[in-house]
């Protein structure tokens, strides 16, 4: 029956195709354009498939040899044509086949002088150059001087046919060869001008199509480098702003002003960053014969099509959020080969290396009754801090000195020194950095020593709730210089510099912590002071951050995404294009710049804000004021690196209270951001904290992220292929809430090295040492000699008898990393909650220890924290790319971490969860990535053997927990397949290597959840500290459901879990949970697309030719063209059956009748796709 029904339509083309009688053509005509004018394009689509463009070509030469074509036949051909060609993808080359584009341009020429024919011609026109090819043959013969005709001078008269015109301008301007043959024959300032004289003369705004169209003419002849020059020649940058500014005030005319802010941002001068070199501030002299990036001009990235970097470079663009894969590209991508998805790489390093660490696992070891009175003594903070820098650079200890009976293993920080044999001879060289000792508390002085013991007692005091309290200083000093005097010594003229000076400083600290203590959990700022006088950094840091030092109290309530102004990204494309073209109040004076050590020192101009980021986790690199409460800001690089720009924190002061301060980051790289969808960046206002508000908020207004103008240095000459790299800029206002305040601005709510080490120090000295067992040791020291901890959390043994010691060693190993990037600050936030959840006195917490061994390194990049990195480490390398062969000279941390992994892997005893925690900036939500072979196979369409792949399905059980479990959490922003380019991850690498089957990444957003509980807000501190929380809590479920448990144990977890169930339910109830999540962003509404390649959307224009030849119809009856109006109204069905009116055949014709079964019509269209 199909057959009979395809063969229907196929005979009605041949015949059309074939035969010469024109009531046969015209029935024939008739019934396709009233079966193809209802329902969707699917129809057109099935008629091409079948033949229908080129019948209908083939009719059209036929039609076209008469001298004297017949009309009526010869429009609703071509209106067909129109119709049927933009929807067939091959439709040139039809064309050309069929040898038409002489025929079409001949008709066109034929009927210059009847406009209704001209009209039809020029939409046929218009879809044959819609290929490039075909296009270009068009331009050779002659089109665009036969269309300049037509479109000039300008006049009312005849609106349809000029629109026409200009439609297939632009689609004959596609090309580029095109392009140059417009420009060099004078064309585009023919077509600037006559834009002028449109839109001086269109003051009812009903030629809106006609302008547009001849900006489209210019964007595409904009796309060519000889276009551009040409247009800024002609003062094209000024006339595009002009008109605009005229257009705003009219929503209606947005179609316009788009597409002129494309040519406007498109054209303007391209520049360099205003920097010496887009290489970091900031080097580092690698060990041994590695080097870094050679810092030359001209090689700071070699860019690709598409903005993305070539192979040899770090990682591709798309690939710095970890796991983010364009849906486009990822198939590409996937891993299909079965034998590398299954195959268990050999051992990395000699086998006898992994004995070493045994000294990591000490809790398989260990002998509880020889230590079990030492866990009474308590080692003090000095004691812990003051041996950090002397530490050996790579330190992995031995098995013996574990064992040692001297040995603090409970209170203990940092693992015992010794030499590690393999790495003795290398050193660090310390000798290139710019530290200095100083710092703003002197480890020698005895007025801080005593304040410190004072704060750790009141610190131990404040568990009880009688002491709580909060800030009670509600006044402070008239100005800043009381901040400056107390944390910047070094930089006021009357503070002496002397030891007596630095004495003064400390007592302001001491007398401004006993004034205003702040009542903040698991934070201590002498705790963090201590621990951040050890710290090695590349700048030698002397100051202290007041957010870190003081600490962050969530606020009690959580802020909703912004909501975004429409045309707010327009106007701020504008607002660059103003400095341009209106330069007299552009200040451009810089007013910090890492790369001056003037600036930093010399006093700020009067009315101008003063910067500062050089403090731990620090990145500013230049401030530059463009007017008078606008600053343009500039990122620094990740050490040795010229390239990762995102993470931003710095000091900002002597600003004005309630004005809006526009802040422009300038220089970042990432194609789109959350901040086009609602994410605010985050503010810290010291005057708030002493006033009792210590706390983190999102801050700013105006917040959009699009394309500069501003291009990174050209990859050296010569190289093939390459394009330019173009920058972004994030923009966002400020009303500050006090005058002569001190505020610090970041993009995430920071976590700094100190900070972590701090709260390490307290959670072990607020921990049970009865019911917890907590082990702090090195992992190893990193590039930069900086101490990376390793935890071992776990329950203490029931008591000392065999079984209950057996317990203890065989509880499975849950893995857990954090802050391998160091931008994602928020991973660290998860980690803070997964920490105090372990060592808390919750009964679902004490039994998740009874069930298993916790080994966390919180931290597995400090040096890339401290130096304010965004992805790499001191050697200028992604360590999440370093899985696969990491370097014991450059990439310590994974080379040690991974040692560990295979060392629990080679006794038997590889993690039952392997977790690596991570950022997000492009994605909503928490979420896991996981790994799946079957799943990878799927979605690149392989054909999977069931009995030959086979594979446990477990990896899915913990999202699915996570999923009942965590607000944030959704399962179906989950991903478990296995990418080429996430071969070196640290996910794949321990699932393929180590036969860990739920190895997982888990992302957080750095913006709000699109589901559940929090939909529509942003998350703070508390929500991601929950989140690590309830992993704890889905690990606990895992273990009931995955591994056999004891009567005892299910009968204790079933009791805590009905009740935690309750409470999620009861949370949950609160907010309908949609089980479909959609891509992870729509495109924003304003996106600009600034690709010199791009052209409209097919669709749009499809839509936009089908209207217009609907518009035309209503005229087709018995008008006379004359001076009209494109409204952009669509005509009524009865308007369009005059299409047909003068075609129809008589009553006594022989032609078919339309519901003729011989052509098999009916049938044929019944079960057509519509």
């Amino acid at each position: 029956m199909a057959e009979q029904e395809a063969s229907g339509l196929q005979v009605l083309l041949s015949t059309l195709q074939s035969s010469c009688d024109k009531d046969v053509i015209l029935n024939i005509l008739s019934v396709l354009t009233d079966l193809l004018s209802l329902g969707t394009g699917r129809r057109i689509h099935y008629v091409v498939s079948k033949g229908g463009s080129e019948a209908l070509l083939q009719a059209l030469a036929t039609a076209a040899q008469t001298e004297l074509p017949d009309h009526g036949t010869l429009l609703p051909l071509l209106r067909l044509l129109a119709r049927v060609g933009q929807r067939d993808r091959k439709f040139g080359l039809k064309v050309q086949k069929a040898e038409a584009t002489d025929i079409i341009l001949s008709l066109t020429r034929r009927h210059l002088g009847h406009h209704l024919h001209l009209t039809h011609c020029l939409w046929v026109l218009r879809v044959c150059a819609s290929n490039v090819t075909t296009g270009t043959m068009l331009g050779i013969n002659g089109a665009m001087e036969l269309l300049f005709k037509v479109i000039t001078p300008y006049s009312k008269r005849h609106v349809r046919t000029v629109r026409a015109a200009i439609g297939a301008l632009a689609a004959l301007l596609k090309s580029k060869s095109n392009s140059r043959r417009a420009v060099n024959r004078g064309y585009l300032g023919e077509l600037l001008r006559l834009y002028q004289d449109w839109h001086r003369n269109d003051v009812s705004n009903n030629y809106i199509y006609i302008r547009r169209g001849l900006l489209l003419c210019l964007k595409y002849i904009t796309n060519i480098q000889l276009g551009r020059e040409t247009f800024l020649g002609s003062r094209g940058m000024e006339i595009l702003f002009t008109s605009v500014q005229d257009c705003l005030s009219c929503k209606n005319l947005d179609p316009i002003i788009t597409t002129a802010t494309h040519i406007l941002r498109k054209c303007y001068p391209k520049e360099h960053l205003p920097v010496v070199t887009v290489r970091s501030s900031y080097s580092f002299p690698l060990p041994g014969n590695a080097s870094a990036e050679p810092p030359c001009e001209g090689s700071e990235g070699k860019w690709l099509k598409g903005d993305s970097e070539s192979e040899g470079e770090e990682e591709d663009e798309k690939d710095w959020d970890n796991e983010d894969v364009e849906s486009k590209e990822e198939d590409c991508d996937l891993e299909t080969d079965v034998n590398k998805l299954r195959s268990r790489p050999v051992l990395d390093r000699p086998e006898q290396e992994l004995e070493k660490y045994e000294a990591l696992c000490a809790e398989l070891f260990q002998n509880f009754q020889e230590l079990e009175f030492e866990s009474e003594e308590k080692k003090s903070l000095e004691d812990r801090t003051e041996s950090l820098p002397s530490a050996p650079s790579h330190f992995i200890p031995s098995a013996t000195s574990v064992k040692h009976p001297n040995c603090r293993w409970r209170n203990q920080s940092v693992t015992e020194m010794g030499p590690d044999p393999g790495e003795q001879d290398f050193k660090v060289p310390l000798q290139s950095w710019r530290k200095k000792e100083e710092c703003i508390w002197d480890k020698n002085d005895e007025n801080r020593d005593i304040a410190e013991k004072a704060q750790d007692k009141e610190f131990c005091e404040e568990k009880d709730p009688a002491r709580s309290h909060v800030f009670a200083l509600c006044s402070l000093l008239k100005d800043s210089a009381w901040y400056k005097k107390v944390f910047y010594p070094h930089c006021e003229a009357s503070i002496d510099p002397s030891p007596e000076g630095r004495l003064e400083s400390s007592d302001l600290v001491r007398n401004l912590l006993e004034k205003h203590r702040g009542d903040i959990p698991f934070h201590s700022p002498c705790f963090y002071a201590a621990r951040a006088q050890c710290v090695k950094s590349i700048p030698g840091y002397r100051e202290l951050a007041f957010p870190d030092f003081w600490g962050h109290q969530p606020p009690p309530y959580s802020k909703p995404v912004l909501e975004r102004k429409h045309g707010l990204q327009r106007d701020k494309v504008l607002d660059d294009v103003r400095r341009l073209i209106q330069p007299g109040d552009v200040i451009g004076r810089t007013v910090f710049d890492l790369d001056d050590p003037s600036s930093l020192s010399s006093p700020a101009a009067p009315g101008c804000l003063t910067f500062f980021s050089k403090f731990e986790s620090g990145n500013l690199r230049k401030a530059i004021q463009v007017r008078e409460f606008e600053y343009d800001l500039i990122m620094n690089a990740d050490v040795n690196s010229s390239q990762h720009h995102q993470w931003f924190y710095f000091e900002v002061c002597d600003m004005k209270p309630a004005v809006p301060y526009r802040f422009n980051i300038i220089n970042c790289e990432k194609l789109n951001s959350q901040f086009n969808y609602g994410m605010q960046l985050v503010m810290y206002s010291v005057r708030e904290a002493l006033q009792g508000r210590p706390r983190w908020t999102r801050a700013g207004q105006e917040i959009c992220y699009y394309k500069n103008h501003y291009r990174c240095r050209s990859a050296a000459a010569g190289g093939g292929g390459v394009r330019r790299r173009f920058y972004y800029t994030l923009t966002f206002s400020i009303k500050f809430p006090h005058k002569d305040d001190v505020c610090y601005l970041a993009y995430h709510y920071p976590y700094t090295y100190s900070t972590m080490m701090s709260h390490l120090d307290i959670l072990e000295q607020n921990r049970n040492p009865r019911k917890v067992y907590w082990r702090q040791q090195t992992l190893c020291q990193t590039l930069g000699g900086n101490p990376c901890p390793l935890l071992t959390i776990t329950a203490m043994p029931e008591s000392k008898n065999r079984d209950d010691l057996e317990q203890f060693c065989s509880r499975p190993y849950v893995f857990l990393t954090a802050r391998v990037h160091p931008g994602e600050s928020n991973a660290s936030w998860v980690m803070k909650g997964t920490l105090e959840f372990l060592v808390s006195s919750d009964p679902i917490a004490e039994l998740l220890r009874k069930c298993f061994i916790f080994k966390i390194v919180p931290m597995l990049n400090p040096d890339g924290v401290i130096n304010g990195n965004l992805r790499c480490s001191l050697s200028g390398d992604d360590l999440n790319r370093q899985w696969l062969a990491p370097s014991s000279q450059l990439h310590p941390t994974i080379y040690h971490a991974k040692g560990l992994l295979y060392y629990l892997s080679s006794i038997g005893r590889a993690p039952l969860v392997f977790c690596d925690y991570h950022g997000h900036s492009q994605k909503k939500n928490v979420f896991l990535y996981g790994c799946s072979i079957k799943e990878t196979l799927w979605q690149a369409g392989c054909m999977v053997d069931t009995a030959v792949v086979t594979e446990d399905v477990g990896y899915r059980t913990l999202p699915k927990i996570l999923d009942k479990v965590a607000p944030a959490f959704v399962m179906n922003s989950c991903s478990f397949l296995v990418e080429k380019s996430r071969a070196s991850t640290a996910r794949v690498v321990v699932w393929k290597e180590m036969g860990v089957l739920r190895s997982y990444t888990m992302e957080s957003t750095y913006c709000s959840c699109s589901h559940g509980l929090y939909r529509g807000l942003q998350l703070g501190t508390q929500e991601l500290e929950e989140m690590g929380s309830k992993f704890c809590l889905g690990l606990l479920i895992l273990h009931l459901k995955s591994l056999p448990c004891s009567k005892e144990l299910m009968a204790q977890a079933a009791l805590l879990l009905d009740l935690e169930e309750e409470i999620t339910d009861r949370a949950q109830r609160r907010c309908s949970n949609s089980s479909l999540e959609s891509d992870d962003e729509p495109p924003c509404a304003e996106e600009i697309d600034y690709d010199t390649a791009s052209s409209s959307d097919g669709e749009e224009e499809f839509l936009e030719l089908d209207q217009e030849i609907q518009e035309c119809l209503s005229c087709v009856e018995g008008e006379t063209e004359d001076e009209g109006v494109t409204t952009g109204q669509t005509c009524s069905s009865r308007a369009l059956r005059g299409l047909y009116i003068s075609s129809q055949p008589a009553p006594n014709s022989t032609a078919l009748p339309l519901g003729s079964p011989a052509l098999g019509l009916c049938r044929g269209f019944e079960s057509s796709p519509v």
